[in-house]
C-alpha cells in the first residue's frame, strides 16, 4: 500500500487534504492523525470491517476496546444516555484528554467496544483531530497509531517508522502536547473510576465529583485472564526493544543503585540507557543518560516519557534504567507508563 504522508499547520490545516482523509475514513480506509495526548489511527467507527482493519495493521488484540472520537457534544446516537456526571465531566474537561465511558448505543459495533455493552468516547482538542471527524462525518475510532505493545508516537515520524505502507494516510505535523493517552473514567458505575490515568488527573476529577476513585488494578501487574474494559489494562504496553527497570524509593538511594547497575551492565559489555531528570542527569556517566524533564513539572515527564523511550530505541541500548516518581497527580500517569514499558520489572531501594 502506497501510504500518502501530509504535513499540515495545526493553525491553518489544508482543508483539501483534511477533506480527502475525512473520505478516505468514510469509506473504510485507515488514517494516521495527531490529538493532544499522542497521534491516533482512525477509522470509521461505525464500520465492523473498517475497525478490523486497525487491529491488522496494529496487531492489536481484538478483546482490547477501541475509543471513538467526535468532534462536538452530539453523542445521543452513540449511547443509551449520558449519565449526568457525565455531563458535568463533558462540560468541564471536553474537548480535552478525557474519555469517558458510557453503556453503547446498537450502532456502535461490537468489534469496536471488544465485545463489551459500554464504550469510550472522547472530543479532542487538537484542531486538526477534530477538523478530519467533521470531513468523514462519522466518529473515528482511533487506538495510539503505532505497533501494538511499542511505546505510543507523540510525532508523525514515529508513525511513519511504525504504518508506513501500512495505511493509507498519515497526517499531522506537530508533537502532541500531552504525550500520554487520555485519562479514562468509567461512568457506568457509581461512583465513577478511573480505569487509565492521564492528563486530567484525579485531583481534577474530584472537584467534579470528589467520590471519583482509581481502579487499585491499574498500577499492578495485569491478570491474564482479565477482559479489559478500558484499553491499556490487559496487555503490556509503551514497551521499547530494551528491557526497562523502574529504581524506586529515596531519590538518593536510587541514584547510587543506578549507578552500581550500569557499572555492573558496562562490565558484562552492555550498552546503558538511564531515564534521568534535569535535576539528576550531571549524577551519572559511562551510560546514554537522557532527561525527561524537572521533576518540578510532571507534566513534561509525561510529554516526554514516550519520544525518549523510542530515541533509546534508535540507539540500540540493551538496557533501560528508569529513576520512579511519587505516584500523585501527574505522577500517578507516568507511573503507570513506566511501569507497564517495564513489565512491572520494579527494584525496591
Amino acid at each position: 500500500m502506497n501510504t500518502k504522508i501530509e504535513l499540515l499547520d495545526k493553525e491553518n490545516p489544508n482543508i483539501e487534504i483534511l477533506k480527502k482523509a475525512g473520505a478516505t475514513i468514510l469509506n473504510g480506509g485507515l488514517v494516521a492523525f495527531p490529538t493532544e495526548t499522542v497521534y491516533g489511527l482512525g477509522a470509521n467507527a461505525l464500520d465492523p470491517e473498517a475497525v478490523k482493519k486497525i487491529f491488522i495493521a496494529k496487531g492489536r488484540p481484538q478483546d482490547n476496546p477501541l475509543i471513538i472520537h467526535v468532534a462536538d457534544f452530539n453523542i445521543e446516537k452513540f449511547v443509551l444516555e449520558i449519565p449526568d456526571i457525565a455531563k458535568k465531566f463533558m462540560k468541564k474537561f471536553w474537548p480535552g484528554p478525557l474519555t469517558i465511558i458510557m453503556n453503547k448505543a446498537e450502532v456502535i459495533p461490537y468489534v469496536t467496544s471488544a465485545g463489551l455493552d459500554s464504550v469510550g468516547i472522547r472530543m479532542p482538542s487538537n484542531s486538526v483531530a477534530r477538523e478530519l471527524i467533521r470531513e468523514a462525518g462519522v466518529p473515528i475510532a482511533a487506538p495510539s497509531a503505532n505497533i501494538s505493545g511499542r511505546p505510543s508516537p507523540t510525532d508523525i515520524e514515529t508513525c511513519v517508522e511504525d504504518l508506513n505502507g501500512k495505511i493509507e494516510y498519515i497526517i499531522g505535523g506537530e508533537r502532541c502536547n500531552v504525550g500520554l493517552e487520555s485519562t479514562i473514567v468509567d461512568c457506568t458505575v457509581d461512583p465513577p473510576c478511573v480505569l487509565r490515568p492521564g492528563g486530567i488527573t484525579l485531583e481534577m476529577l474530584r472537584e467534579v465529583d470528589d467520590r471519583v476513585y482509581i481502579d487499585p488494578a491499574i498500577m499492578k501487574k495485569p491478570d491474564k485472564n482479565l477482559k479489559p474494559k478500558a484499553p491499556g489494562m490487559k496487555y503490556r504496553h509503551y514497551a521499547p526493544k530494551a528491557p526497562v527497570k523502574i529504581i524506586d524509593g529515596d531519590l538518593n538511594k536510587s541514584i547510587a543503585k543506578i549507578k552500581e547497575m550500569v557499572q555492573n551492565y558496562i562490565d558484562n559489555n552492555m550498552k546503558v540507557g538511564v531515564m534521568a531528570t534535569n535535576e539528576t542527569l550531571s549524577e551519572y556517566s559511562n551510560a546514554l543518560v537522557k532527561s525527561l524533564g524537572s521533576r518540578k513539572d510532571l507534566y513534561s515527564i509525561g510529554k516526554n516519557l514516550f519520544k525518549v523511550l523510542r530515541e533509546f530505541d534508535d540507539e540500540n541500548v540493551d538496557i533501560i534504567l528508569s529513576e520512579s516518581f511519587e505516584e500523585k497527580e501527574m505522577g500517578i500517569a507516568v507511573m503507570n507508563r513506566l511501569k507497564k514499558a517495564a513489565g512491572f520489572d520494579i527494584i525496591k531501594v
